[in-house]
């Protein structure tokens, strides 16, 4: 039998991978032997999503594909070997490994950073942001750094100094440009970005080139700039840039362009036609394109090409849709309006620094481009107007003016089936439709047949809307399903509870569930529905097992499992008496202390069992819970009014009193936030939030559905010139309507964006009621108002409550695992350590705790000689075989975040099978053997577990087959 032909790929990275997947969906490692060539020693990586490995530093979860995936497809995978030259004549390569001959070789050598030759730029003032192992040089220099400094103001380097910021260095970004991102972005939209991230504490300086890098006085390395200024810093991050990796090609003789990169024609093949290249490495007509979805398409054109089918690299749309430190940023089509006769839209928000810019061709029946600083949303749109000639509305200004209700939609039918949806993987609608008429009917599905969403993920919520179109065009039902236990929205929960008078899990369960134990997805709905409606306190047994930690501790758990405490400053006014007592509780604790953008105090650092002692004094001092931790009324936010400021014409601080008392508690299905200014200079910044208020000569104005976070949105002007009495009133139905009506973790502004008949209808039904529910929903505001009690206050008089309230339920030591470093005078907590022994524990039944001491469906955790071992009680027993109580002994450990608080995770069950949700980033684990759902790599050591006299007591059984402890069932 003769010996297959080699088809060889030099890279293997995101691109070089790719193809290795394409030559293997046409069937070509049936014809020919595979061998894929990286010179790093990793899998190969999502580099898209890389700064993820700075906060975790673990490779697995940015792995591109499964274990077993190259021997399955009898592919040859050469890692760490690096390809030192290329043979034409002989049709060889020379490797580490020695020569192998191909029949096709594809280069897929990617780029490299280039590093301008400024003098001084090595060692700690000369790192990249590049591969795994660029990170892990910049997370050692910043063990030993305060300040860091990127070169670059382009993509990869507001990354890189995003990665820096969450190394807690103060951080700088050099920009030889007039502004940020100027490949992507017009100057106001650089601008717009610049004041964006200067406001997270990050310097930026533009129009700045440096000379040279010499020793500093203050710091590491002083910049020395070319106007004479200077700047220090500890370590320097370059981002200047790519260059292809084409010395290969170079050396072995194929033609390279003027800026670099191996000359490709439509097929991606070189100036030798048994050599392609794909990719950063490839320049094809004087282009080398440095975004992935290029190559990916590249590398389709490939394989397709060698099995023998027409294919052609054409050019590739270089949009971009990302979020850059927190804030978004979008690059569509031509938009920085090149082509001759462009005309502009621009939209400018200076309050929330959003910008927007819409470029249209001379003649206006074209959309050709656009550029969006702070808010995405528009993004989708817009680009599809863009890539399928859709003609504009009347006014094009409209596609990019904050959102009313007589904005443009560009709904699912209006696309073409040529339109694309996701440009990574070139997935169109009408493949989308393919896929559907194929069988799939669910996102999951169509994601493992399409590809698409499985690249950057910017297309995912077109791709659901079109989806869920397509579905209803051909009469299948879309699942809008809460959970796999209950086949309702949250909306029809919600009414069931009322009109069936449901006061429990439970029961809503036994009358309209579909059985099982519930998850971390239907128990904190049916938990906050359940206090919408009743507002009995979430302390109650009943409700326990269905609150996530920070509602369970009522307290916002941060990343090394130590809690806030954030108490009430109503419309923030406090006294000096009140700041005396936060000061002295902060010191007696030593606890990290921060004043929120809600005007209150923040106390980080509170560790489980320290939190009543803490709440104790903060109660004796007249404070009570704030709900920093709940799904509820947060803050409302005011200036000082007409009490002090001169231009005041309405006492706000009052106002904002009014409010925050008389909805302090109130679940919804998100958080709300107010705020209340006492004149139209807006002080209090009311028109970014769920209810904005602002004072007139004669009255107040209402603002509903704003929001400020991650995609702002302009609240709308409701209702003006309003006395007092019909502002509550007011007030009162909007929320009542709200939580009534929206989805579970929803927003105001994004409920209102889905609201059919937009602000007119909310108007007619809130002032006109037009439904006829207007007494109704006052009603059940005022039920609310006067059974508030303050959550804190009801535990520290409950001795059976505050048993929760333990480290460890068997010993009175605080976790030993949480460590502290100091920093400006305060602490911050030390990175948790990345190696740990697993826990072992008894070989024989060993009493560790009482039973008294479990919580039903619910966890806690005991100590056991260095172990902490997390218990749930299941007393029901579990889906299959319930009736029989069961006990579960696990790690307390998360591997994820390396934080002890497995045993503060939400019990549940997935497909019938008991699981506990990480309450820090919600994967799942079996309770049976520990697996991870979200990835088998990752298990937690298990434990024999039964209740034996009033005991519990636990076994280590140690099975082979697994190398891990393994929990076997005994009653």
């Amino acid at each position: 039998m003769a010996l297959k032909q080699n088809i060889l790929i030099v890279g293997n990275g995101m691109v070089g991978h790719y193809c290795a997947e394409q030559l293997v969906a046409h069937g070509l490692n049936e014809q020919y032997a595979i061998h894929v060539f990286g010179s790093e020693h990793h899998l190969a990586y999502d580099r898209v999503h890389l700064s993820e490995y700075m906060t975790g530093q673990d490779p697995v979860p940015l792995t591109l594909h499964k274990d077993g995936f190259h021997d399955a497809h009898g592919l040859l995978l050469h890692l760490g070997k690096h390809v030192h030259a290329v043979n034409r004549a002989e049709k060889t390569i020379e490797t580490d490994d020695g020569i192998f001959p191909y029949h096709t070789l594809i280069l897929a050598t990617g780029s490299y950073p280039f590093v301008p030759p400024i003098p001084g730029n090595t060692g700690t003032a000369g790192l990249v942001y590049r591969t795994f192992d660029d990170l892990d040089a910049i997370h050692a220099a910043a063990t030993s750094a305060k300040h860091g400094v990127v070169i670059g103001g382009g993509l990869l380097g507001l990354e890189a100094a995003n990665a820096l910021r969450q190394l807690s260095l103060q951080t700088a970004v050099i920009e030889f440009a007039p502004h940020l991102m100027p490949a992507q972005l017009d100057a106001e939209g650089g601008e717009a970005l610049k004041h964006r991230i200067e406001d997270l504490g990050i310097t930026v300086l533009t129009n700045h080139a440096t000379k040279e890098i010499i020793p500093g006085e203050t710091a590491h390395h002083r910049l020395v700039f070319s106007d004479g200024s200077f700047l220090e810093t500890d370590l320097v991050v370059f981002s200047a840039g790519i260059r292809p990796v084409d010395a290969l090609g170079r050396a072995c003789g194929l033609d390279i362009a003027p800026r670099g990169g191996i000359v490709i024609d439509n097929c991606c093949q070189t100036t030798d036609p048994s050599i392609f290249a794909i990719g950063e490495c490839a320049s094809w007509e004087g282009q080398v394109f440095g975004l992935v979805a290029p190559g990916y398409t590249m590398a389709r054109t490939v394989a397709a090409t060698l099995a023998g089918e027409e294919a052609a690299f054409t050019g590739a749309d270089m949009s971009t849709k990302l979020k850059l430190l927190g804030v978004d940023v979008g690059s569509i089509g031509d938009a920085r309006g090149a082509e001759p006769g462009s005309k502009n839209f621009r939209f400018i928000d200076e309050q929330t620094g959003s910008y927007r810019r819409l470029v249209v061709s001379e003649d206006g029946s074209r959309v050709t481009g656009a550029v969006l600083v702070g808010d995405n949303s528009y993004y989708d749109t817009i680009s599809q107007y863009v890539q399928n000639s859709i003609k504009p509305p009347a006014d094009p200004a409209a596609l990019i003016l904050p959102r009313g209700e007589n904005a443009p939609l560009l709904g699912a039918d209006a696309l073409p089936d040529s339109a694309t949806l996701c440009s990574c993987h070139n997935v169109t609608k009408g493949a989308v439709c393919a896929a559907i008429d194929g069988g799939c009917t669910d996102m999951s599905s169509l994601k493992q047949s399409t590809k698409a969403c499985t690249g950057c993920g910017g297309c995912a919520g077109l791709l659901k809307s079109v989806f869920e179109a397509e579905l209803q065009n051909r009469g299948i039902s879309v699942d809008r399903s809460l959970c796999e236990h209950f086949s309702y929205t949250r909306q029809e929960l919600y009414s069931l509870v009322r009109v069936h008078n449901i006061h429990t899990f439970q029961d809503l369960m036994d009358q309209h569930g579909n059985g099982g134990l519930g998850c971390d997805i239907c128990k904190p709905a049916v938990g906050s529905i359940l206090a919408s409606a009743w507002n009995k306190p979430i302390t109650d047994p009943l409700y326990i097992p269905l609150q996530d930690t920070n509602d369970t501790f009522m307290a916002n758990m941060q990343k090394n499992g130590t809690y806030s405490v954030v108490p009430r400053i109503a419309g923030g006014e406090i006294t000096p008496d009140k700041l005396i007592v936060l000061g002295q509780v902060a010191k007696k604790y030593a606890l990290y202390t921060k004043i929120t953008g809600g005007q209150r105090i923040d106390l980080f650092g509170a560790q489980l069992h320290q939190l009543p002692d803490i709440w104790s004094e903060l109660l004796e001092a007249g404070f009570e819970t704030g709900h920093a931790y709940g799904k509820s009324t947060r803050t409302v936010k005011s200036c000082v009014g007409s009490t002090w400021c001169r231009y005041g014409v309405q006492d706000s601080v009052g106002k904002a009193l009014d409010l925050e008392n008389r909805y302090k508690g109130l679940r919804a299905p998100h958080k709300l936030k107010f705020a209340v200014s006492g004149c139209t200079r807006e002080c209090a910044e009311a028109q970014s939030k769920d209810v904005g208020v602002i004072a007139t000569e004669n009255g107040w104005n209402l603002y509903v559905c704003g929001n400020g976070g991650m995609r702002p949105r302009h609240a709308e002007l409701f209702a003006t010139d309003i006395d007092s009495e019909t502002l509550l009133k007011y007030i009162d139905r909007f929320l009542m309507f709200y939580i009534r009506t929206a989805d579970k973790l929803q927003r105001t502004s994004v409920w209102r964006e889905n609201l059919e008949g937009g602000l007119s209808y909310l108007q007619d039904v809130i002032i006109h009621d037009s439904l006829g529910i207007c007494d109704e929903l006052e009603k059940q505001m005022q039920a609310v108002v006067d059974s508030y009690e303050c959550e804190w206050k009801g535990v520290l008089t409950d001795e059976d409550k505050l048993k929760r309230f333990r480290t460890f339920v068997n010993d009175t030591r605080p976790d030993p695992a949480i460590h502290t470093l100091p920093e400006r005078e305060q602490t911050r907590p030390a990175d948790m350590p990345k190696e740990r022994s697993v826990p072992t524990g008894p070989t024989e039944w060993t009493e560790l705790c009482s039973e008294r001491d479990l919580v039903p469906n619910s966890g806690v955790v005991a100590w056991y000689e260095g172990a902490q071992i997390a218990l749930f009680w299941l007393p029901d027993g579990i889906p299959g075989n319930p009736g029989v109580g069961r006990v579960f002994a696990v790690d307390n450990h998360d591997p994820f975040s390396q934080a002890n608080v497995i045993g503060r995770g939400l019990v549940g069950d997935l497909k019938g099978q008991p699981v506990v949700a990480s309450p820090l980033y919600k994967q799942h684990f079996r309770l049976e053997d520990g697996v991870c759902l979200e990835d088998e790599s990752k298990k937690l050591t298990v434990w024999k577990a039964r209740l034996n006299n009033g005991k519990v007591e636990i076994k280590s059984e140690l099975h082979s087959n697994t190398g891990h402890n393994t929990l076997m069932a005994d009653a």
